[in-house]
């Protein structure tokens, strides 16, 4: 392929979080940006997180109260930016007295009530459990409750990415950098996808690769990370809904973390996260034994309910990219995230580096670095993504409202189909409807509520290219979906990328 040779603004490495936020809020400020991921878009850290946003009660037991005053701040920002995909939960935090005093515990949960501005969210409280119809065992008697809100976290990122190609940046998927070079006070970018290798420049180069953030740096670009990196494994298991209602629990262990019990999908229980350290690749993380164990023996501790390996859906492994400062500890290592800029010579091409970083403060982490980035460009525009809707918040009144006229407008649309498009698209659902009247004008049913049009949409608008983009990270069906079902859809999806090689070849 020969060369493009077009010229950039901005080109981020990197499709997850960090990535996507950045490429937004430069491509709002009248930047021209280019993305580029070598997966799928948060086809690894970002779709392996917990699924909260959340303030991080326990980083107050490690004093970072930046990072939690932040987080507190955003989840707020957040919820009102994209309330189809973020929602408000109660965590119950039943107490063990052997391993936090409740005066510790009241401590914390009142700073985590006022360290940060907190509008929509309930505030914590003290609670009794009843033996009869507490899902906890009956010598647990009392604990607290908090809050904070759960969110899809791979379609958090696509709509982010959808939003930095709509304000008119350029999002390429399954395209690796080879390399970049710094000539005549630019970047010279090598890319490869499945049609060749072509090159672009830009004037600033980011690097969001998360866990390969230092090897980039190393690597593609021959030069000194100026941090370490560690890398933290979080695996989660999926089990069948474990416990009545929608509140999620937060277990403490003896070995003072914390383990997540969250409601899940409607019918499963989330429950997680570990904190090892990982030294093998990333492209490759698996939950190991040892982890299933561990998850298993402090569910069993807390709930009557009592699992076996044997009672597990599915698991789900991500690492952690964390900015290394040197604590035995994983679980200490600190989350917030850390901004390197390179930029020794007036002439020389600037480099951002980004280490660290949550899911909770991906759009402060983007507002910091095109802070840090403004110098370079001076025609610039200000900050804006604090108050601009996500795509799918757009005129939504509440999702019940819109549950209901979509229940109105498709007829033999079920409730938990509707409930399912509402959460994930909001109101950008009316555009893969096209119209369509009725379930039986959506094309092929692939079953469990999958249907030829929003497959289609995926596809056309939402990078999707493979099962696993459409079933794992944008519809989260995967947990329905028989290895004959997953069949069917490949053969489809071949169809449906050989009729838009034929249209791009036209």
């Amino acid at each position: 392929m020969s060369d493009h040779q077009t010229l950039y603004d901005l080109v981020v490495i990197g499709g997850g979080i960090n990535g996507v936020g950045i490429a937004t809020d430069a491509a709002g400020r009248g930047l021209s940006v280019f993305l580029c991921e070598k997966d799928d878009l948060a086809s690894h850290t970002s779709s392996a997180s917990s699924k909260l946003i959340h303030g991080g009660l326990r980083y107050l037991e490690h004093k970072e109260f930046r990072l939690v005053r932040e987080a507190l701040a955003e989840r707020e920002v957040l919820l009102a930016k994209a309330p189809h995909i973020i929602r408000p939960m109660r965590f119950i935090m039943p107490h063990q007295p052997h391993l936090r005093p409740a005066w510790l515990i009241r401590t914390g949960l009142f700073f985590y009530d006022h360290l940060g501005k907190r509008e929509k969210l309930a505030g914590s409280n003290h609670i009794r459990f009843h033996p009869i119809d507490s899902p906890l065992k009956d010598d647990i008697t009392h604990g607290f409750e908090y809050s904070d809100c759960a969110v899809d976290d791979a379609r958090l990122v696509v709509l982010n990415a959808i939003q930095a190609q709509e304000m008119g940046a350029k999002v390429v998927t399954r395209t690796r950098c080879l390399s970049a070079q710094r000539q005549n006070g630019l970047w010279r970018v090598e890319l490869e996808n499945a049609q060749g290798i072509y090159q672009i420049k830009a004037k600033v180069l980011v690097n969001a690769a998360g866990p390969w953030v230092a090897q980039f740096i190393q690597q593609d670009l021959q030069l000194k990370s100026p941090y370490g990196v560690r890398l933290i494994q979080g695996s989660h298991l999926i089990v069948p809904q474990l416990y009545e209602g929608n509140k999620a629990y937060i277990m403490q262990n003896n070995d003072q973390r914390i383990v997540f019990a969250i409601p899940y999908l409607g019918k499963y229980t989330l429950i997680g996260t570990t904190d090892n350290e990982y030294l093998g690749n990333p492209n490759h993380v698996e939950i190991t034994e040892k982890e299933i164990d561990y998850l298993l023996d402090i569910s069993n501790k807390y709930f009557k309910t009592q699992l076996t390996s044997a009672h597990i859906v599915a698991t789900f492994s991500g690492v952690r990219s964390l900015c290394d400062d040197e604590s035995d500890n994983p679980s200490a290592v600190t989350r917030d995230y850390t901004l390197a800029l390179n930029h020794e010579f007036e002439d020389e091409a600037p480099l951002l580096s980004v280490f660290g970083g949550k899911l909770t403060t991906y759009r402060k982490l983007a507002e910091s670095a095109l802070d840090l980035l403004s110098p370079f460009f001076v025609e610039m525009k200000k900050s804006w993504t604090e108050k601009a809707l996500l795509p799918g918040a757009e005129n939504l009144n509440s999702i019940e409202e819109l549950v209901a006229q979509l229940q109105d407008k498709l007829s033999g649309i079920s409730h938990e189909l509707a409930t399912r498009w509402v959460h994930a698209y909001g109101t950008r659902l009316w555009l893969f409807l096209n119209q369509a009247t009725s379930v039986h004008e959506l094309g092929q049913d692939f079953g469990h509520g999958l249907y030829a049009q929003e497959v289609d949409y995926l596809v056309e608008h939402e990078w999707a290219v493979s099962t696993d983009d459409i079933l794992k990270r944008r519809t989260k069906l995967y947990l329905e979906f028989s290895e004959n079902d997953v069949f069917t859809l490949d053969n489809y999806l071949i169809e449906v990328h050989e009729r838009r090689l034929q249209r791009d070849v036209a």
